[in-house]
């Protein structure tokens, strides 16, 4: 109860960091072990956390960023409003998010909206969340991915003579890369020589976003990848400031992660 005189409850500084460190840690702790890391917080990476956590998979993603929905805030060149082709509006549909025609099987919605309703409905799914946090490195075990490595953000910033601060490893049964052009998890194996990445290829729309559905799924033992990490992964053309393909790929890649984990048959 507030006292009287006052709006607030009377509750102090120590009071306020005694609860973000409890329930951080205790969070933390749970989440060293999970079902399903996904390394990426775009739209690919929330959608697919997003389903894999409706069906029970205890499901965290790690985002470098201090924000989640990469690109999905701001659209093409920085212009807030983002395009979707039929049928990706039945995602929109789906998290209650308005939008308009431009044309036949083209339609238009307000990014912050599009990505606020994407957060809350992965938030609201169950979903945890490692901000601030950048991969480092896989947890590679009988030939299968078995985890990821990650450290803060920051260390990166840090001058190099000081930079010797430990990552730590976390443990799951599937990993997704949903990191975007980059595919930091897919070239993390090819740097150890168990992939060949090609990279993306240059804008075609059209083309891209048939394929990169199309080619979403488990890419190694336990490394799935989604969205626009499939474009570097498997050599297709990039598409450009459109979203349909992204999210039709973050279903996708839980569709097929279900069913190799054999959930909801």
């Amino acid at each position: 109860m507030a006292q009287e005189g006052r709006l607030f409850a009377p509750v102090g500084e120590k009071e306020i960091t005694r609860a973000i460190v409890n329930t951080f840690a205790k969070q933390f702790v749970e989440y060293v072990e999970s079902d399903c890391i996904i390394v990426g917080a775009g739209p690919s990476g929330l959608i697919a956390g997003r389903d894999l956590a409706r069906q029970g998979l205890k499901t965290l993603i790690v985002e470098r960023n201090n924000y989640l929905g990469g690109g999905f805030w701001i659209g093409g060149y920085l212009l807030n409003k983002v395009t979707f082709r039929a049928p990706g509006e039945k995602v929109l549909d789906e998290i209650g998010v308005p939008y308009e025609k431009a044309q036949e099987g083209l339609f238009v919605a307000d990014g912050p909206h599009a990505c606020s309703k994407l957060i809350a409905s992965a938030c609201d799914a169950g979903v945890k969340f490692a901000n601030m946090t950048i991969f480092d490195d896989v947890v590679l075990r009988d030939n299968r991915v078995q985890g990821v490595v990650v450290n803060w953000t920051p260390v990166r910033a840090l001058p190099r003579e000081i930079t010797c601060v430990d990552p730590i490893a976390l443990e799951t049964k599937i990993v997704v890369d949903a990191t975007g052009h980059d595919a930091l998890v897919v070239k993390m194996l090819e740097s150890k020589g168990l992939l060949k990445v090609p990279g993306h290829g240059s804008m075609w729309v059209e083309a891209s976003e048939d394929l990169v559905v199309e080619h979403t799924g488990e890419v190694y033992p336990g490394l799935f990848v989604c969205g626009m990490s499939v474009t570097t992964t498997y050599g297709i053309p990039r598409m450009g400031p459109t979203f349909s393909g992204m999210l039709l790929s973050g279903k996708r890649v839980a569709e097929t992660i279900l069913e190799s984990l054999k959930i909801g048959r």
